[in-house]
């Protein structure tokens, strides 16, 4: 019995082997991918690395690391001091996330019942988010000032007492949250119309048509379509509130007796403020803040992301 073999012709000088055009793609895909992986090694691997070798690390007085304290910084954090630290950002984030984001629907929903001049009332409810936090700062700076206070010169003028809005522990944490709010009030603006601007028009026709109008009708229909943009603005609202310290630093340093001071500030004092060039411990608490970001993030991920709905 004989066998007969199928003879394979060779491939013809114009094509290319299989594996060369992997080999190819591969190539051309890391020389893509090069640049950004660059860049990710640069400002992100490095700095990160580095900081977790500043946490475990003392150093001199010029803030060189010298010697390995292990984890003795972050046992540090144990004190009644940084658990204060803690509180205050917590109360900050929650006094900027929390009015923030309903001001910025308010101002939205109300809007849409306006049908001259809507474009010219957004923009003009957006304009703070063009100031810096410098310019915003120094503004309020003027609003609170103890000696020509603008606020306190209204109150004088309708016979309350004068607030000591920037020197006393009880009011300066809530001064700072309300700058912050007033300045990130536009973001939220610009956020939710655009949110508004993509919902079909025949939704809310339908709405209408079934007897949904005012409250219902934002309650039912618009604020359950604005799900995305709003789960975006919580999240990112949440970041910044964390990341939050020109206003601080300009407003109140931290102060009075420390009731302003959040995680940031923490790590400015520590690394910078007063000579002090305590890296390790300013990189600790740089690792923590991180750790509170990531927690965050994931919690509102893993809650409130479950409830957007997504057209």
């Amino acid at each position: 019995m004989t066998t007969t073999k199928t003879a394979t012709a060779p491939p013809s000088p114009g094509t290319r082997s299989p594996r060369r055009t992997q080999g190819g793609e591969a190539a051309l895909a890391w020389a893509f991918l090069t640049p950004s992986i660059v860049v990710f090694a640069l400002f992100l691997a490095y700095p990160l690395g580095r900081t977790v070798y500043l946490s475990m690390h003392g150093n001199d007085i010029i803030g060189r690391p010298n010697r390995f304290v292990g984890l003795s910084h972050f046992a540090e954090m144990a004190s009644p001091e940084f658990v204060k630290v803690l509180t205050t950002t917590l109360l900050f984030t929650i006094g900027t996330v929390v009015p923030g984001v309903v001001g910025a629907l308010a101002i939205v929903l109300l809007l849409e019942g306006v049908i001259r001049g809507q474009r010219f009332l957004r923009g003009a409810f957006a304009l703070p988010f063009a100031f810096s936090v410098a310019s915003a700062s120094v503004i309020f700076v003027v609003f609170y000032s103890p000696g020509n206070s603008v606020l306190n010169g209204v109150l004088y003028r309708l016979g309350l007492d004068q607030v000591p809005w920037l020197t006393s522990q009880d009011m300066a944490l809530w001064s700072v949250c309300i700058t912050t709010v007033w300045m990130n009030l536009g973001y939220g603006v610009l956020v939710l119309a655009a949110g508004i601007g993509s919902i079909p028009k025949e939704i809310n026709e339908a709405a209408r048509i079934d007897g949904a109008t005012g409250v219902r009708l934002a309650r039912d229909v618009t604020v359950p379509m604005l799900g995305p943009q709003l789960f975006f603005l919580i999240v990112i609202s949440t970041i910044n509130a964390l990341q939050s310290f020109g206003q601080i630093h300009i407003l109140t340093r931290g102060g009075p007796s420390g009731s302003t001071t959040t995680l940031v500030y923490s790590i400015f004092e520590d690394a910078f403020a007063y000579s002090t060039s305590d890296f390790g411990r300013a990189s600790a608490q740089a690792l923590v803040l991180l750790l509170v970001v990531l927690v965050c993030t994931a919690v509102q991920f893993g809650v409130i992301e479950r409830k957007v709905h997504y057209a």
